[in-house]
């Protein structure tokens, strides 16, 4: 015999859990009829790519939000805080700024300086001289090498000491993965869920897309087109609520006994490094750190980049390397495997 005291007590909790039932309903339905916005421009000296999901367009206040992470990082705007800093004026490092060097400094220290933000003065050295076989000189990689190094840098009382006045910063390794990050935070805290941030192919999701499905990415294949145009496929990642940055010189390797290399410069020798991997992509919680280790694992290659994801299984990557063939293969953090599109 079931009890009277049971049966009002449902009786009693039957319209609240009704009007539970009609408000989800109702969220539920106001949330597929909300349109998503696209945003697209110019930023860092590459272009940027937003899509979200609000009742409003929010374009202005996005452009707002990346002229500050401009303002504080670029070293193309005469204006920056980081413009000063290498012109060596005196200048107090906005918030931006120090939570960017701080983290660059982080890294650094995790990758036995792979990751330096320091380095630029070598990679232009080489940069141009990939193009035309005018490699610099012995002397002017040794040269250079005195201004380079993440540890002649540091914070004092609020403010960047260099060692060498001629000692330059250059963050656009971990820039656009940290301009990424300021949107999303914008983008959270205007209650936007459903989202993903594209900066420079460094990018951050949360939520859903438009067709009410995981935000899914490729990971380009590395080929020797110079022209840009194929863009294939090495795979798709599966990377809701996740950050995602890759490093690697696609398009521009060079040959040594057969095998090909990415033109990426060791800042510890001021050389290319001699190692087989030609792309890496690294998943992490925030885009600043996966743009980092993305370009750090470029610098070390997969071996030593492995025994720094030992040490790190917040950090998920995916290689692809050339192996003695000459053949393209790839290896990928167990912890990856269900993100990874087969």
């Amino acid at each position: 015999m079931q009890n009277p005291n049971t049966n009002k007590k449902l009786l009693w909790q039957l319209p609240f859990l009704t009007l539970l039932i009609v408000g989800t309903v109702l969220i539920i339905r106001q949330q597929q009829s909300m349109p998503y916005h696209q945003d697209e421009g110019f930023i860092f000296g590459t272009s940027y790519h937003i899509t979200y999901q609000c009742d409003s367009d929010m374009h202005e206040s996005i452009k707002k939000e990346l002229m500050k992470v401009d303002y504080s990082l670029s070293p193309f705007n005469k204006e920056s805080i980081i413009t000063a800093i290498n012109e060596n004026r005196d200048v107090v490092p906005d918030k931006m700024f120090l939570e960017v060097f701080q983290k660059a400094m982080t890294i650094s220290r995790e990758t036995d300086g792979a990751f330096d933000i320091t380095v630029a003065p070598l990679v232009n050295a080489w940069g141009f001289g990939f193009k035309n076989g005018h490699q610099p000189t012995p002397h002017q990689v040794d040269s250079l090498l005195r201004l380079v190094g993440y540890e002649k840098v540091a914070l004092k009382k609020g403010r960047v000491e260099k060692q060498n006045p001629q000692t330059m910063l250059d963050c656009s390794a971990i820039a656009k993965g940290y301009g990424a990050d300021v949107i999303a935070r914008f983008l959270r805290s205007r209650d936007v869920k459903n989202f993903m941030v594209e900066i420079g192919g460094e990018i951050v999701t949360s939520g859903i897309n438009a067709k009410r499905l995981p935000w899914k990415i490729g990971v380009t294949k590395p080929t020797d087109d110079s022209l840009s145009t194929s863009g294939e496929l090495q795979t798709v990642l599966n990377v809701t609520d996740k950050a995602m940055a890759t490093s690697g010189n696609y398009r521009n390797f060079y040959y040594k006994g057969g095998k090909k290399f990415a033109h990426t410069i060791d800042p510890a020798t001021g050389y290319p490094v001699q190692h087989s991997l030609l792309s890496a992509t690294v998943l992490a919680n925030d885009c600043a750190t996966a743009d980092a280790y993305a370009t750090s694992f470029m610098v070390l290659g997969i071996e030593k980049a492995r025994k720094v994801l030992d040490r790190h299984p917040e950090l998920m990557a995916y290689f692809i390397y050339s192996d003695d063939q000459g053949q393209n293969v790839v290896w990928y953090s167990p912890t990856l495997k269900d993100k990874v599109e087969q």
